[in-house]
């Protein structure tokens, strides 16, 4: 059963702890807690399904490499500064 009063209730503490559940850095007993937690309040369970969502995006997208140009762009972008400012 959900320890808050109702929707906006769940502060940034309770929030904190449900992204230590999705880091996987939380005790057994505390798991257990976690999962209750997002059984009863459905503004939690949002932000669970919303940090997910933006997790599995952002691991995509890390495995993506970039364009070998991209790269020789940038490189020659920091050499141009370097040469100027020395």
């Amino acid at each position: 059963m959900s320890d808050c009063q109702g929707l906006g209730d769940c502060d940034d503490a309770r929030m904190q702890r449900i992204y230590e559940y999705l880091d996987g850095a939380l005790t057994h007993s505390d798991i257990a807690e976690i999962k209750d937690h997002l059984d009863g309040c459905p503004e939690c369970l949002e932000e669970y399904d919303l940090e997910c969502v933006i997790r599995k995006v952002v691991k995509r997208s890390c495995t993506e490499a970039a364009p070998e140009n991209l790269k020789s762009a940038i490189l020659d972008r920091i050499h141009a500064i370097r040469t100027v400012e020395a």
